[in-house]
């Protein structure tokens, strides 16, 4: 998503985005623990609170800095763009990672300090372990395969549900319950509760997570072949319909005289210019 907001602008609302996440994670797993022993209700509180948190934070930062929020998808989007300019710059992506970190701890100091913890103290929680680590990679690979997925398909306007929709599964499917997300891992460790990690069991997390991402991109280039060059990039406002009987796949001729805004519809198809990646 391309967005004429300032570079600076841009890493401020993946800084507050992402401290709004972290705050959303650590503050239910706190809310929860003080209303149940229960570790399944906790964990069902706190996955659905998680999910719900995420989708409306990528509805609310995507048309700013593209509601990344984390630095996985930051470096999938950098990738993937680094030819045609359609992902981050180099210099952007590391403003991203930096912001999303800070914003992190930032998250989790102000969850702790909502409850009345406002002394800083890091996790004992201790994550370690083939089976967690396998976990993380695979969380986290789907997590780019969803949303590189939703990008090829020409969905993108469906990751706030689609993305919370998915990490609300992987905290239950995965060993690890599904952090897929250096920056808020890094947050995390400055908790020493129910969503917490020790900084101990860090580097085999983000080791995990960055070796997902990469997996992630793998399967994309597999399904949906490599991103098609700038010079068959439709224009904006460019759009076939859904039901188009041409797919999704199809393109415009830019100059074509029906126009850019033109939708072609089953009568028309055979008619109009078009042209075929």
């Amino acid at each position: 998503m391309h967005s004429s907001a300032s570079p600076v602008r841009k890493a401020v609302a993946e800084l507050i985005g992402t401290a709004a996440l972290v705050a959303v994670v650590v503050g239910s797993g706190l809310q929860a623990a003080r209303l149940t022993d229960d570790t399944g209700v906790q964990l069902l509180a706190n996955s659905l609170a998680s999910a719900i948190g995420l989708g409306l934070l990528i509805a609310l930062f995507g048309p700013v800095s593209g509601g990344q929020l984390n630095p996985v998808v930051t470096l999938s989007a950098w990738w993937l763009g680094r030819r045609d300019g359609s992902g981050p710059g180099t210099r952007e992506a590391l403003a991203y990672v930096v912001a999303q970190t800070v914003g992190a701890v930032a998250g989790a100091l102000l969850a702790e300090a909502m409850f009345g913890r406002a002394e800083v103290v890091w996790s004992t929680q201790e994550r370690i372990g083939d089976r967690l680590l396998l976990g993380e990679v695979v969380a986290t690979a789907g997590l780019v395969l969803l949303i590189c997925g939703l990008t090829r398909i020409g969905r993108p306007q469906l990751a706030p549900v689609a993305v919370a929709a998915y990490i609300a599964a992987a905290i239950w499917f995965t060993s690890s319950g599904s952090f897929a997300n250096p920056a808020a891992t890094v947050g995390r460790a400055f908790t020493d509760s129910f969503t917490g990690i020790s900084p101990g069991s860090l580097p085999g997390f983000i080791t995990a997570q960055l070796a997902g991402g990469a997996l992630g991109l793998a399967l994309a280039a597999v399904l949906y072949g490599k991103p098609a060059g700038p010079d068959s990039r439709l224009s904006p406002d460019s759009r076939l319909s859904p039901d188009s009987p041409l797919g999704p796949d199809s393109r415009l001729i830019t100059d074509s005289p029906l126009g850019p805004e033109s939708r072609l519809s089953p009568e028309s198809a055979d008619t109009a210019a078009v042209r075929m990646p």
